[in-house]
Parts: structure tokens; C-alpha cells; sequence
């Protein structure tokens, strides 16, 4: 049985065949223990009361999986965070908090969509703390559709205007909050997407072995992690091969 990684999907009503690509790549898997999707499923979600007929196709890929045994793990990321419970358990899937560690081969792993670890993204940082507030997301969710999708557009606006300024250093991991990170959960192994540089990084800390594992994003081919039989494969078409790494025996 194998374990199934993807992340940054954006799906979008505007790119029918990005839907039809992830509905058919999932409809392809057998034998799936289990699939992690970490942040970015979608491009914008303005809340689980208004899922739109654009995704039934890719949630019912996920309801059948589900149906074939394999669980399902979903977690929002800077695009939709505000993406709840509602809709998970609507698929089937159980709703992961970021930062979370799961256990495989007997070896933790740490699971991040990977925003919080851009800290050098000092008016990001401010903009995640405001937009992940519980008390402003209920009042965003109360509030008229028209009125979701403007404010979701001009926060949109904004952010591509900002990054036409911000090296691509700023936008990228911490170093330092990324050894913070797994030192304070105590794994060697970190696992996250955002980025969309997919990757699989090593280096050392007090002599100690880590190793970072970065997910790709989606376009016109699929970007994936498959851990099977304690190996780790990374698959995505920008690389020149596929990257791999052995757990512990």
C-alpha cells in the first residue's frame, strides 16, 4: 500500500482541463493507503457554503478513493484557507491542521503547506496573522457572496502587484524556521508545498541528518510524492529525474 502527496492544485472554475487533469491522475491510483493534499487545493475558496459545480468532478475522485479505502487528508493553505471541516467531511476526508506530524515506517514526518516558514516575507507574515484570525474568518464567511468575492479580488490584486517587487530569496524558506520547525517537533524529515520548487533537500544539525522535501505545483502535467515499500519518490516534470529518499530501515 502507498502513500499519495500533492499540494498547490489551485483549481479554478477558469481551467476546466487543470480539474480534468487531477480528476483523471486520481481516478488512475490503485492500492492507496492514503492521499495527503497539503494547502492550495484551490485558488480561491470563499467559504464551504458555496462549493461550486466547476469541483464535483475532483471531490467525487476524492469520494472514490475514499470508497476504495484509501483516507484522505486535506490541509488549506495561503489560497484557501478558508477552506473547513464542512467541506472535508463532505469528501470523506479528515481536515489537517499545519503544522502536523504523521508517522510512517515507524519514522515521524513533519507535514507543512510551507507559508509560515517564508519569514523573511516580513508583510506576508502580517497579512497570514490577520487573514488566520477565527474572530475575522466568521465574520468574513457571514457576509454576502458579492461582498466575499470583492474583498477576495482585491486581495488578489494586491498580492500580485507586491510580488512584481519581492526576490524570489523573500518568497522562499527560512532556513532557520525551517531547523525551528523540526527541531520543535521533533522529526528529520519535513514535507510542504507553496513554493511550487520541488525539491529534496539535505543538511545537517548538530551533526544529525535532515532533509527537506518541497512539492511541486500543477499545471499541464501532474507534480507528486509517492512513498511506497519506505522510499520516497518525487515526480514532477521539471525535474530532470526522479528524486528519491530511503527512510530508516
Amino acid at each position: 500500500m502507498s502513500h499519495l502527496f500533492i499540494s498547490d492544485l489551485h483549481l479554478s472554475p477558469d481551467q476546466p482541463e487543470l480539474t480534468r487533469l487531477v480528476t483523471d491522475f486520481l481516478s488512475q491510483q490503485k492500492n492507496l493507503e492514503s492521499l495527503y493534499i497539503l494547502g492550495d487545493i484551490f485558488n480561491t475558496w470563499l467559504g464551504d457554503d458555496l462549493v461550486l459545480p466547476e469541483y464535483y468532478s475532483f471531490m467525487d475522485s476524492l469520494l472514490k478513493l475514499r470508497s476504495q479505502g484509501c483516507k484522505l487528508y486535506l490541509m488549506v493553505g495561503n489560497r484557501d484557507f478558508m477552506l473547513g471541516k464542512d467541506f472535508a467531511e463532505s469528501v470523506g476526508a479528515e481536515l489537517l491542521p499545519d503544522a502536523i506530524v504523521h508517522t510512517f515506517n515507524n519514522t515521524p514526518v513533519l507535514l507543512m503547506h510551507g507559508d509560515s516558514l517564508c519569514t523573511d516575507d516580513v508583510s506576508y507574515q502580517r497579512y497570514r496573522k490577520v487573514v488566520r484570525n477565527r474572530f475575522l474568518q466568521w465574520c468574513f464567511l457571514h457576509l454576502p457572496l458579492s461582498f466575499r468575492q470583492r474583498i477576495s479580488d482585491k486581495i488578489k490584486d494586491k498580492s500580485k502587484d507586491k510580488k512584481q517587487y519581492k526576490s524570489t530569496a523573500i518568497m522562499d524558506v527560512n532556513p532557520d524556521a525551517v531547523v525551528r520547525s523540526m527541531h520543535k517537533h521533533q522529526t528529520t524529515i519535513l514535507l510542504h508545498g507553496h513554493t511550487h520548487r520541488p525539491a529534496i533537500h539535505h543538511f545537517e544539525s548538530n551533526s544529525q541528518p535532515y532533509y527537506r522535501i518541497v512539492l511541486g505545483d500543477w499545471h499541464d502535467s501532474p507534480s507528486f510524492l509517492m512513498l511506497d515499500e519506505g522510499k520516497f519518490q518525487l515526480v514532477d516534470p521539471r525535474l530532470e529525474q526522479t528524486l528519491t529518499l530511503n527512510l530508516p530501515a
